[in-house]
């Protein structure tokens, strides 16, 4: 852990949830087309995998249904889902940003790959105990891939610096992961279609959050 990174979870800070909500919804209309489209794109990878037999792809043989088998899925799942962050934070930063910058994710593979998979991985074991160290371990990794994006951290040392910055106000932020569920959960029931925007605007609330607290680089490292 860097000296940089023991300013962050040593400084003070509040956790203004509807100011993240307007921060959020400011950065999503500067592109909103891009982060709709990006949107669109997540969405037929997820259903091209779909058709994909397993262990490749989410079908099983002999089975119309999706099935267990989904090893492309879990390789880029959470690749592309960094691309949110990607473009929120350059945008908050005032810089150029393309569509190819969603793909910038691609970039740091190996960090964000194993961020997704420990935490995932620990979330689920302590889920098993009780379910309540699982919802702590939830909340307290929102910040995990935001500091492998904007700091360059390591999959462990990003995980922890959230964790131990999160659990400082760790209520304060299950409200605000609580709201963002519902976001999602309420673009989901307008037929499906509500989703294009409420998804990345949810995206884009966490990197105002982010934006917020711990600060971003003044310029993209890596990417």
């Amino acid at each position: 852990m860097s000296n940089l990174s023991s300013d962050w979870l040593n400084s003070d800070f509040e956790v203004k949830i509807g100011n993240y909500f307007s921060r959020g919804w400011d950065l999503f209309k500067q592109y909103a087309w891009g982060f709709i489209l990006f949107t669109l794109v997540i969405i037929f990878i997820n259903a091209l995998l779909a058709q994909l037999p397993s262990p490749l792809g989410m079908r099983t043989a002999g089975e119309e249904a999706m099935g267990g088998g989904n090893l492309l899925a879990s390789l880029l799942t959470p690749i592309l889902g960094v691309g949110y962050y990607c473009v929120a934070f350059q945008i908050a930063r005032n810089r150029p940003r393309g569509f190819t910058d969603f793909f910038n994710g691609f970039n740091k593979f190996v960090p964000v790959f194993l961020t997704s998979l420990v935490s995932g991985v620990l979330i689920f074991l302590g889920t098993l105990l009780l379910v309540l160290p699982g919802l702590y371990l939830a909340v307290a990794y929102m910040f995990a891939q935001p500091f492998v994006i904007d700091k360059n951290l390591g999959f462990w040392s990003a995980m922890e610096a959230s964790r131990k910055l999160i659990t400082r106000k760790w209520f304060s932020f299950f409200g605000l992961g609580l709201l963002l569920t519902l976001l999602v959960l309420a673009g989901i029931l307008v037929f499906g279609v509500g989703a294009l925007v409420t998804v990345p605007l949810a995206a884009c609330v966490l990197a105002a959050a982010y934006e917020d607290i711990v600060g971003l680089n003044s310029v993209a490292g890596d990417l």
